[in-house]
């Protein structure tokens, strides 16, 4: 069983993937955990204290998600589009990326948090740099030597249309899929 503290932080993850961080209260977390504010409040003074521990959370899926990744029998030269495909999977019960998510609120965020969410924000990038970087070193993306372009446009990308699936359907991520797919050979 999960201790309270967890459940308050994915439930707020919950609602950050749903409607963004700035939608959502005490009081709604409260009432959906059958408990008082006063216990949210023990555990995060502040929603920022929150939104923090949901970034540290968001940061452990993406680590364990690359290492995952990383320690796979796959073939070096197809982690990149992989660790892509692991990430949607992740987030195909609610279909919005939690940074993105985050990202959208960003001028609401305490000062702290907007750090928090730099930092995730640069880690996601860094994270898939360092699987383009082995993929080329074993002859793939041969068409370019700006991995971090590259790993913006994919990231960018995919998030994106994680977005329009929301409303245009499955056959547009899909399409979306192919083109990334194409791109990484």
């Amino acid at each position: 069983m999960t201790n309270r503290k967890t459940q308050i932080i994915e439930l707020s993850l919950k609602h950050i993937q749903e409607k963004g961080f700035t939608s959502f209260s005490y009081d709604h977390l409260a009432k959906e955990l059958g408990v008082t504010k006063a216990s949210i409040h023990y555990h995060f003074e502040k929603k920022g204290d929150l939104g923090v521990a949901v970034c540290e959370r968001i940061q452990q899926g993406l680590k364990g998600t690359y290492k995952t990744i990383q320690d796979s029998a796959i073939p070096v030269k197809e982690k990149p589009f992989a660790f892509i495909l692991q990430r949607v999977k992740c987030l195909e019960k609610e279909g919005v990326c939690p940074i993105s998510a985050l990202q959208a609120d960003y001028q609401e965020l305490p000062q702290r948090m907007q750090d928090k969410l730099q930092q995730l924000s640069q880690m996601e990038i860094d994270v898939f740099i360092a699987l383009l970087k082995e993929a080329k070193q074993q002859g793939a993306l041969q068409a370019t030597d700006d991995l971090e372009s590259l790993a913006i446009l994919l990231i960018s990308s995919t998030k994106g249309a994680l977005q329009y699936k929301r409303v245009l359907g499955e056959a547009f991520f899909v399409k979306m899929l192919e083109q990334l797919k194409a791109l990484l050979k």
